[in-house]
């Protein structure tokens, strides 16, 4: 291969310096070099024209950055009892939680029945209109900014721009379905515990009435140490509340969850220090125990009704806001210009695969002519 490279090189040379009996010999042997890979570049091209072009269109949105529901449920209810109960894990990147949304299977079947996909796609199985849904859309959310890119691939440049446009509209649906059954939850909830406490509290306090008040009662015990104890318990509730509404919406293993049944664990570790140096001494006045037990009680209803209180009304705010403000920075147009197939690409490719091919067949076939070496006998 390489001698008679070589000698098409010198042929060459002759044939430039005037011998043009010279230039037949380097012209056949460096045919296949030319001709072949020439030939399927245009054979690449006239394929293309015979592929259906497909048009990309694309929108970007920046969902909500701040943390909405039960992840920032319980935030500021505990005051100055927050720093023992620590805060709340959330979602280290909220885009990634929307990207889910958008890949899941309601928004999908909502986009198929839309566009009605299964008779574009020629699919007869609602599980293949999915797939091939999913190979013609591009959903990724950037690790810096966390804006979520849409690509939708379509023959239609106008359908691909209403595909993209409309997973932001069920994007927007969803959000918005998902936030009000959460918050109304959380409402119905917190309407009924308010009810229970309201009804405790008046027992409470028609209990503390009769029994009178006393100075020489209240300081067998300071009024500072009952109301810390009363709101620890409160705070314990409020946790086992968190906690039984997170394991309704998450799993074991979450991270969220975790934390919560922590959190709790130390309030209750809190409370039980405080009850046990705050009981009353031997040295207190007779009825001065029974009198500061109903205290205790009646400061405990007062503190859970104060944060039922505030959870009903974060949960009806919530609700009224009627799901999660989705903007859009982009928003999809029809493309003028195909996506695919791009023809030069495609014949440079095809070009350069079909030299290396070429030359790749010649080293073998001149491997092949050369004489087997004698041995020396």
């Amino acid at each position: 291969m390489q001698e008679s490279l070589d000698a098409s090189g010198s042929a060459l040379m002759r044939a430039l310096s005037g011998d043009r009996a010279a230039l037949r010999p380097a012209l056949r042997t460096l045919r296949p070099f030319i001709i072949w890979p020439f030939l399927a570049a245009l054979i690449a091209i006239g394929v293309s024209f015979a592929v259906t072009p497909t048009f990309t269109a694309t929108t970007r949105i920046l969902p909500p950055q701040q943390g909405g529901g039960a992840a920032a449920l319980f935030a500021s209810q505990l005051g100055s009892l927050a720093g023992i109960a620590g805060a709340a894990a959330g979602i280290k990147n909220p885009a990634d939680q929307y990207v889910t949304f958008l890949r899941s299977t309601t928004i999908s079947d909502r986009l198929i029945d839309r566009f009605k996909l299964r008779d574009q796609y020629a699919e007869e199985f609602i599980e293949d209109v999915r797939k091939q849904l999913e190979r013609n859309s591009a959903i990724n959310a950037g690790a810096k900014d966390g804006i979520i890119t849409i690509e939708v691939d379509d023959p239609s440049p106008a359908r691909a721009a209403e595909m993209a446009n409309a997973y932001v509209e069920e994007l927007q649906e969803l959000t918005n379905a998902l936030a009000i059954t959460e918050a109304a939850q959380r409402r119905v909830y917190f309407e009924n515990q308010l009810k229970q406490v309201t009804s405790r509290l008046a027992k409470a306090e028609e209990a503390l009435r009769e029994s009178g008040v006393s100075a020489s009662l209240m300081n067998v015990e300071p009024r500072s140490a009952v109301e810390i104890v009363a709101r620890l318990r409160a705070a314990v509730m409020a946790a086992e509340v968190k906690a039984s509404l997170l394991s309704n919406m998450m799993t074991d293993r979450n991270p969220e969850y975790r934390l919560a049944l922590k959190e709790l664990s130390e309030l209750k570790e809190q409370l039980a220090k405080v009850e046990a140096g705050s009981r009353p001494t031997a040295a207190a006045p007779r009825g001065g125990e029974a009198y500061i037990a109903k205290y205790r009680d009646f400061k405990y209803q007062e503190a859970l009704f104060e944060m039922m209180a505030k959870q009903l009304e974060l949960a009806k705010l919530d609700e009224s806001r009627q799901g999660t403000l989705i903007q859009v920075i982009d928003t999809a147009q029809a493309g003028e210009k195909k996506s695919w197939p791009k023809r030069g690409a495609i014949a440079a490719l095809t070009w350069l695969t079909t030299l290396l091919l070429v030359v790749f067949l010649e080293l073998l076939r001149a491997r092949h002519r050369q004489p087997p070496m004698q041995t020396l006998g």
